[in-house]
């Protein structure tokens, strides 16, 4: 796709320095774009490319305008503007809709006209998939389930029976929602599987990454609220509650009928114990151990068990000094 940095200024919000008839068609890094790319320069680390760059033109902020030799757009989030940028030069291919040869579409489902259903792909009985969706290859779609207007399955995403999920919501390949939770009773010297007889709610605009999971609840359902965003190999167990606009990094696991607020952010290979809640507007850093809930909004950090993340700081500080400054080496 190509626009002009006029029309590309509109459209961010951005102050243009340059002609506005100029075109880009593409994003590329500072120091690889070449004539018609857009550029970006979000990190501190790139700056000195910015001054010997070819790019088309550059989004920046005000305060980089004057080091760079082509045009800029001056935003007051240059990674934001990058995102809005990257999806209107690079957008999804449309829907081809239909449904192809070798998929098995259930006389009793109903797909609309304009969806598509790719190459042996299952879609159950009474599920139904709305305008635009788009249902890739060897894709499986449970009994009952719902896809809203313009949600995406990439490969071999399995949704099982009666899952439903919101409007332009993507879901990567080897992604699987609603297989039963770990339920298990103990008799004597073995386990009894409890059925898992609830579902899987996600809402709209919620993204889930490749081979993650999304387990089904043991009574009532699983939720995932609006705009969540779940990175790859996250596992998110039997009634959970993630709150809107929640972003939760690879390799997260979550214990079942745990609560986490809305507007959180959860570093990769977080684990977080079940049945706890964790507020609104929480920054949990990466590797940390949340074993009690967390009522006040902010940063934590660390092992056992979490903390703010400046006492944190503090501690490990503490015990290095305790160790004679020497952590690190070997065989202390």
């Amino acid at each position: 796709m190509s626009i002009t940095l006029g029309e590309l200024a509109a459209r961010l919000d951005a102050q243009l320095h340059g002609s506005a008839e100029l075109r880009v068609e593409r994003v590329a890094g500072l120091d690889r774009a070449g004539a018609g790319d857009l550029s970006f320069l979000c990190d501190p680390a790139y700056r000195r490319f910015l001054k010997i760059t070819a790019a088309t033109a550059v989004i920046v902020s005000a305060a980089d305008v004057a080091d760079c030799p082509v045009a800029t757009l001056a935003v007051r989030n240059p990674y934001l503007a990058y995102a809005r940028a990257t999806a209107m030069l690079h957008p999804l291919p449309a829907v081809a809709a239909g449904v192809h040869p070798s998929a098995w579409v259930s006389p009793d489902a109903r797909v609309a006209a304009s969806a598509r259903v790719g190459p042996k792909a299952v879609v159950e009985a009474g599920a139904s998939l709305g305008e635009a969706v788009d249902i890739g290859a060897g894709c499986f779609v449970g009994a009952g389930a719902f896809i809203g207007d313009y949600s995406r399955l990439g490969p071999n995403v399995t949704v099982w029976h009666g899952v439903r999920i919101g409007r332009r919501c993507i879901l990567y390949s080897g992604a699987v929602i609603g297989a039963d939770g770990f339920g298990l009773a103990r008799d004597a010297d073995r386990w009894v599987r409890v059925p898992q007889i609830g579902g899987v709610q996600l809402g709209d605009d919620v993204e889930i990454g490749a081979n993650s999971t999304v387990d089904r609840g043991a009574l009532g359902d699983t939720l995932i609220e609006d705009g969540v965003k779940i990175d790859n190999l996250v596992q998110i167990g039997h009634n959970c509650r993630i709150g809107a606009h929640t972003a939760i990094a690879g390799c997260v696991g979550i214990s079942g009928s745990a609560k986490i607020g809305r507007r959180c952010m959860i570093g990769g290979g977080t684990g977080i114990n079940g049945h706890i809640e964790i507020a609104d507007d929480v920054q949990i850093t990466g590797m940390s151990m949340i074993t009690k809930s967390i009522s006040q909004r902010g940063s934590y950090s660390g092992g056992w068990p979490a903390r703010d993340s400046r006492y944190w700081r503090r501690l490990v500080a503490r015990v290095h000094r305790l160790a004679g400054g020497r952590a690190g080496r070997d065989n202390d």
